[in-house]
């Protein structure tokens, strides 16, 4: 099953999916957009293009296992994804990712600016592999 991942933040959010066997998972793109309405026709636009027959959102979950203060945002954007998409959308502990993020592009030696426009996607690489591994 082909799987988008998404990592959403307040100002860039990143893309990834999976192959159809779920095996590995690879970084498709950021989107810088701030407005959901927006992001989430962006999101849809890239689901029906890829194909994707599932979405997978990062949910941030405290260190404690208690949902963080993005945990609502997370959903809404969940919410407002299924009313435009017919197809499942599930939810992913995204606890450091994105330090796990940092780490990948710092052990590839990706700095400045191209690491700011990347780890968004990076993260939601993470997400999306933690979340495929899970379902072996």
């Amino acid at each position: 099953m082909k799987i988008m991942s998404v990592d959403y933040g307040d100002t860039r959010t990143g893309v990834a999916f999976c192959d159809v066997r779920e095996v590995l998972a690879g970084a498709y793109c950021t989107i810088e957009e701030q407005y959901r309405p927006k992001l989430v026709d962006k999101l849809v636009e890239i689901a029906k293009k890829e194909k994707a027959e599932m979405i997978v959102i990062g949910l941030p979950r405290n260190m404690d296992g208690s949902y963080g203060f993005r945990a609502e945002e997370c959903r809404a954007l969940g919410d407002a994804l299924s009313e435009k998409v017919d197809i499942p959308i599930d939810f992913e502990d995204e606890r450091l990712t994105t330090v796990i993020a940092h780490d990948i592009l710092s052990y590839n030696n990706v700095r400045g600016k191209k690491r700011k426009n990347t780890v968004d996607s990076v993260s939601a690489v993470v997400i999306l592999q933690s979340y495929i591994d899970k379902r072996r």
